[in-house]
């Protein structure tokens, strides 16, 4: 038990950027951003973990489907505002899934699965937009599973969909090299 918590801890410390670095090092650097994307290294883990088949509660997808015209219609706080719900409603859901389930393999999964979606979750939330803040609101009807592979795929879908579409509206920012 003591070894796959000093694991986790590796794991999660070489996914955490340099204190020094700020938000907007993370828009302009694509490269940083594939990554900090351990997705596939988590959906390759799942793989070798043969005991989780289900989950023992649902997990609440984050909202990936976009209607192209309503997105580019948004101000990039909207953006930011729908990408910070569905990571908040994520790692919400996987934290109370993560409680469920017995100790092994699949609660460190899910603990490492929690870790990554917060820390998207704290550089989205800290990226300098200025605009008025409203109420949160999802962008679609919450779906939810019991399919961590499903999971894992969805909360891919929005890192390279909705997040990377943001970071392209946010590139006039970045210094020229």
């Amino acid at each position: 038990m003591a070894l796959s918590r000093l694991l986790l801890l590796c794991m999660v410390a070489s996914e955490v950027w340099d204190a020094e670095t700020r938000p907007i090092d993370f828009v302009c650097d694509r490269e940083s951003r594939r990554d900090l994307n351990t997705v596939a290294d988590m959906e390759a883990a799942l793989a070798d973990c043969d005991v989780l088949k289900t989950l023992p509660s649902p997990i609440q997808l984050p909202c990936i489907k976009v209607h192209k015209a309503s997105w580019e219609r948004k101000s990039a706080q909207e953006k930011r505002r729908d990408i910070a719900v569905s990571l908040g409603a994520l790692t919400g859901s996987v934290r109370v899934v993560r409680t469920l389930s017995q100790p092994g393999c699949a609660s460190t999964l899910l603990e490492r699965l929690e870790h990554t979606v917060n820390n998207y979750l704290h550089i989205v939330t800290h990226l300098d937009i200025t605009g008025s803040v409203e109420s949160p609101v999802l962008s679609c009807s919450p779906q939810s599973t019991h399919s961590l592979s499903t999971v894992l795929w969805t909360f891919s879908r929005l890192l390279t969909g909705k997040l990377e579409w943001l970071m392209a509206d946010l590139t006039h920012r970045c210094p020229r090299r």
